[in-house]
């Protein structure tokens, strides 16, 4: 059917309508000729020829982001390398497998999660402690470096207990240690290192109030190797006061506010304007109350922090130089240096372009930042005849990000160009509900599109739209007409080659819980699907979550591009359709902890895989269900329970009197308390129970006892069970 023709055909006609014969203008299959394909995507990719694996990971800088992490198989599926580079091929695990086994229904052999997931690696997390250390240990055996480098987890980046107990066993080995900025990270941090090496460092940063100093003061009679790091002046007043009290002899850091400055996003805590830190004044300050205190000895510590994300190496050894100055003058003013703590700013190449200039990446690895570490400190110390400190660095970000990634599902999406359904002879329908204004808007637009002016066709069809608009608001046109006058302008459009053809997908999940930092500070990751790489991407798309809310959307993506290619819905392998998943990727820092409950959507389901000799090469040792709608509701002070009684009460008064009615209803409102607020496909079916403590924990399929730390291997026979916390 001709182009215009069957936009117009599409609309309604109110019942006993009577067509009239006037056919003083021309009609639209006599401009614009045949209708564009219903699908613009189908003529213009081949979803098998010329097209591979090695090309989406290239077209999605997978290649650029992912190693040694991240690749893309044969198959067309990211896999992760649990090894990072020492990873074999027959231990890389295949996310497309893991989502199938956590995702599918357990009567299929699945655990019936729903979604969002977050998958945890914890191998991923180990090596990239270990690359760490590494990285210093070479640095400082190269360099000659009379000590040694001792790091410390920044608990903020990511609190989830798993996480923090994980980095502190891993990292026992080495004195690897936590660091602290709130009296429940005290808490947290002190319980997790009674676990860890005794030589581990507990560094208290933040503001500190007199219970902050007797916690962490208490966390030295424990036998804790506690630093407390003065960050504002006064808190040394408290710290000599409580420790006198308590008679504990602390051990003390000073943070120092250097005149080296991070430009970026992240450098807003570095420079002389930073939040944190004493100016050179307040340190001598410092230095000649604590040697009036008698407690000179104390001061241990010397602590900086440049900021986030460090661009490159030039900058980070201008602000270690900087601050090794100072500890070599501390030493001289008699203070009992022992360590210099460099803080965070490790930084993560998001986009894979190895850029200085951009905060989404930085122009260096492991070994060079190390490596520029250790020889600005050296060389100071060298000049100075200072013995050479214990490096200490606060690296968060560049520790967990890698090891979490957030598996979401696009459940619906845009239409394509579609083609209206016809229903024979209704331009003259259209017409005969025109002014003659609307007539002269029409006439100019087929006059245009006759002479080739697209530009004046396009402004003829707007004007008609919004004359067409305007008679609508007023109440003298009618719906189907204007519902038509929309197909009609659509078209044009779409003949003239004017529409957006970026289309939006709807995904399972809320961007203010899951990525709060792209809507707060527009912090991108990488977002890809996790599978159909082996086939060329059709059509490029936004991503909307679920939320009422405009802000509600992810589109900007790596490399600048404000779209993201992704392939037509429900086009799996054969054509047998199934659901379609991305992964944010590089997000396992910040992002739970910022996480808000925007419309009530709480955190989404957790789940630990480790690598393992099974067929398929991994195992799900833990999961951790999302908060339920219950437990959401009661966060924000609801409570379920009474909400429950007087919903039952409720449809008593309604008189369902039928039992089973009755029942059904009170077993539905009980089920929805108790389910997660995302949504439901028949693929995420979830079985759940209550415990005393009002956790919800999903069970085995005939067993309501969940086994601690139970492990089931991908592929064996056995019945899936599972630990829970």
């Amino acid at each position: 059917m001709p182009a215009m023709a069957c936009c117009v055909d599409a609309a309604i006609f109110p019942p006993g309508y009577a067509l009239a014969g006037d056919n003083s203008l021309p009609a639209p299959e006599n401009i614009f000729g045949a209708s564009p394909a219903t699908n613009t995507t189908s003529s213009v990719v081949d979803q098998s020829s010329h097209w591979s694996p090695s090309l989406s990971a290239s077209l999605y800088r997978i290649d650029r982001w992912g190693p040694p992490y991240f690749a893309v198989n044969s198959s067309g599926n990211i896999v992760v390398r649990p090894y990072g580079a020492d990873t074999l091929p027959h231990q890389e695990i295949d996310l497309m497998k893991v989502v199938k086994k956590v995702s599918e229904q357990k009567s299929a052999g699945g655990l019936g999660l729903q979604f969002p997931l977050i998958i945890r690696f914890p191998d991923v997390l180990k090596n990239r402690l270990e690359s760490l250390q590494s990285a210093f240990d070479y640095a400082i055996h190269s360099q000659g470096y009379e000590s040694h480098y001792q790091g410390v987890y920044p608990v903020k980046c990511n609190q989830d207990r798993f996480v923090v107990e994980d980095i502190v066993e891993f990292g026992s080995s080495f004195r690897f240690g936590l660091e602290a900025g709130s009296k429940p990270e005290i808490l947290l941090s002190m319980s997790c290192l009674c676990r860890g090496s005794p030589e581990a460092f507990l560094i208290c940063n933040g503001y500190k109030d007199s219970e902050y100093i007797s916690l962490a003061l208490i966390a030295r009679k424990l036998h804790l190797n506690t630093v407390i790091v003065i960050e504002q002046e006064e808190e040394l007043d408290l710290v000599i006061d409580i420790s006198r009290k308590l008679l504990v002899r602390p051990v003390i850091g000073l943070r120092a506010k250097l005149r080296t400055k991070h430009s970026g996003h992240f450098g807003g805590t570095s420079g002389e304007k930073g939040k944190f830190g004493l100016t050179t004044i307040q340190i001598l300050r410092a230095v000649r109350k604590l040697e009036q205190a008698g407690m000179l000895d104390c001061l241990q510590l010397l602590h900086f922090h440049i900021g986030s994300q460090i661009p490159s190496t030039s900058l980070l050894a201008d602000g270690v130089g900087e601050a090794a100055q100072i500890y070599c003058e501390l030493v001289r003013l008699g203070a009992d240096m022992r360590v210099i703590d460099i803080g965070g700013g490790l930084g993560i190449d998001y986009d894979g372009s190895r850029s200085t200039e951009s905060d989404l990446s930085v122009g260096y690895g492991l070994d060079e930042y190390a490596a520029a570490v250790v020889q600005a400190v050296r060389c100071v110390c060298d000049r100075k005849f200072v013995k050479h400190p214990v490096i200490c660095s606060e690296s968060g970000r560049a520790i967990v990000s890698h090891h979490s990634i957030l598996i979401f599902e696009a459940v619906s999406a845009t239409a394509a160009n579609t083609q209206p359904m016809s229903l024979g002879l209704g331009f003259q329908y259209l017409l005969d509900g025109f002014t003659e204004e609307d007539r002269a808007d029409y006439a100019n637009v087929t006059a245009a599109a006759v002479r080739g002016e697209l530009e004046t066709c396009l402004l003829y069809s707007d004007q008609l739209k919004q004359r067409c608009v305007q008679q609508f608001k007023e109440g003298s046109l009618g719906l189907e007409h204007l519902a038509a006058v929309d197909g009609v302008c659509d078209i044009v459009s779409k003949a003239l080659g004017a529409t957006d053809p970026v289309r939006t997908y709807h995904v399972n999940l809320s961007l203010f819980t899951s990525i709060p930092d792209f809507w707060a500070i527009g912090q991108i990751f990488p977002i890809v699907p996790i599978h159909r790489l082996d086939q060329r991407p059709g059509v490029r798309g936004i991503l909307s979550d679920l939320t009422c809310d405009s802000d509600g959307k992810v589109d900007k993506f790596i490399g600048g591009e404000s779209s993201l290619p992704l392939h037509e819905m429900g086009g799996g392998h054969g054509g047998n359709g199934g659901g379609y998943y991305l992964g944010m990727f590089l997000g396992g820092a910040y992002e739970e902890a910022l996480g808000g409950l925007h419309n009530l959507f709480g955190g989404p389901n957790v789940v630990r895989v480790s690598q393992s000799d099974g067929p398929h090469s991994f195992a799900v040792t833990r999961v951790v269900p999302g908060p339920s709608c219950g437990d959401v509701l009661r966060a924000m002070q609801h409570e379920p329970e009474l909400m429950f009684e007087a919903l039952k009460h409720r449809a008593e008064e309604c008189g369902h009197e039928d039992e089973i009615a009755s029942a059904a209803l009170e077993s539905g409102l009980a089920r929805s308390f108790h389910s997660m607020p995302y949504l439901t496909t028949a693929a995420t079916v979830t079985c759940a129970m209550v415990n005393s403590n009002k956790a919800y924990y999903y069970c085995v399929e005939d067993d309501n006892n969940v086994e601690e730390n139970s492990r089931a291997d991908v592929g064996d026979d056995k019945q899936w069970t599972y630990c829970c916390a």
